[in-house]
């Protein structure tokens, strides 16, 4: 399968997933007119890995502002990462944030709240 990659824009953030290694990468701000239009190729890309590659899946997040479609997107995203995991399939999400914006981890620990599968909240300090 080919990896995946959307550009970051003004208000999008960068996706990159390397099919080789099984790790999606999103950073940035995500505030698009329409989450789903750009995130469908994602989604597509995730259950298209989960259900060829018999590998584990990490997910790497860096995302600093999230609206309310993003979220949106997000929660579908951990849904299908949900159901994987209930079918046996290795997922892990590890989120990264600015230990100066508590927005993020809050954000990031509701989310976590409702998975079962390993989900990691890590803070960093920003130079």
């Amino acid at each position: 399968m080919n990896n995946l990659y959307i550009a970051a824009g003004t208000s999008t953030p960068e996706v990159n997933g390397d099919w080789e290694t099984g790790v999606l990468t999103m950073t940035g701000d995500s505030y698009p007119e329409n989450s789903f239009e750009l995130f469908d190729p994602m989604l597509n890309w995730v259950q298209n890995f989960l259900g060829s590659a018999d590998r584990k899946l990490q997910l790497n997040l860096g995302l600093i502002y999230l609206n309310t479609s993003s979220i949106k997107v997000m929660m579908d995203l951990f849904d299908v990462l949900e159901e994987a995991h209930s079918r046996g399939k290795s997922v892990e999400v590890l989120w990264l944030y600015d230990s100066r914006n508590g927005r993020v981890a809050e954000l990031a620990e509701e989310f976590q709240e409702d998975c079962s599968f390993p989900f990691h909240i890590n803070a960093y300090e920003k130079n």
